[in-house]
């Protein structure tokens, strides 16, 4: 697939094919769907490979909005040495999506040796390392990296995690005539119009915030509303949290997927 989609790429300019590491997916990119339509006819006819296209997957991530503070003991006796970790650490939200953690510690009196902070990396939260106690003999790296992992998921699920969704920044030009059209349009995508400007050719050129699970076959309607003569451009701008309804349709699909896999 991939030497093949290489191969047309080379020859097609306006073909796009993307690695998304986030979902493992290949992403596909092209000047609408009757042009995709072609690229998988190609594929199946000139390099025999059948593929499939489904909807691609949203990045979304997830964050705290409240304090908590937990413990986790990872003790484990199996004869010689054993497993021994616990420590006492606080949650709350940084302040800063951009940023994956920050970690801090503030552990005193050689309640938790130095060598073990390294293990209690956390994504998405402020985590500090307050307390906790070691065994000479029993302590290790992996003991409190499981009792960090069970500190996390505690502190995690007691800090009101939220579902964050990533918003594209879009750019959509268009004859003046369909300028309410479009608009009205991008209301029920959940959009956030931050501009208009004219660019005195006879189109009006809107500016939009939109999630990008809403953008999801846009050309087509674009092309559809504005009879082919409507554009756009869109580039990822940050994450914000979804509404409640979006979050709890996600977790569900999600969960759905795990429980058949099961």
């Amino acid at each position: 697939i991939a030497q093949a989609l290489a191969k047309m790429m080379s020859e097609d300019k306006t073909l796009r094919a993307v690695n998304d590491s986030a979902n493992r997916q290949t992403l596909l990119y092209g000047m609408g769907d009757q042009h995709l339509d072609i690229v998988v006819s190609k594929l199946k006819e000139r390099y025999k490979v059948d593929v499939e296209l489904s909807k691609p997957k949203v990045a979304f991530r997830e964050t705290i909005r409240k304090n908590s503070d937990v413990e986790g003991k990872h003790k484990k006796q199996s004869g010689g040495h054993g497993q021994y970790g616990h420590v006492k650490m606080r949650f709350e939200p940084s302040g800063d999506l951009e940023t994956p953690y920050v970690f801090e510690q503030v552990v005193v009196g050689g309640a938790v040796p130095k060598n073990y902070f390294p293990a209690y990396p956390v994504v998405g939260v402020k985590a500090t390392l307050y307390d906790g106690s070691y065994h000479p003999v029993d302590s290790s790296e992996m003991a409190f990296k499981m009792a960090t992992i069970l500190a996390f998921k505690k502190g995690f699920m007691d800090a009101s995690p939220v579902l964050l969704e990533p918003i594209v920044s879009m750019k959509i030009t268009v004859p003046d005539k369909y300028t309410g059209d479009v608009m009205g349009d991008l209301n029920k995508r959940r959009g956030r119009v931050l501009g208009m400007n004219p660019d005195h050719e006879g189109n009006t050129i809107i500016e939009a915030d939109v999630p990008q699970l809403e953008i999801y076959g846009y050309s087509t309607t674009l092309r559809s509303m504005t009879g082919g003569s409507g554009d756009f451009s869109y580039e990822f701008a940050r994450y914000e949290q979804a509404p409640n309804d979006i979050q709890a349709k996600e977790i569900e699909a999600r969960a759905s997927k795990l429980d058949a896999a099961e």
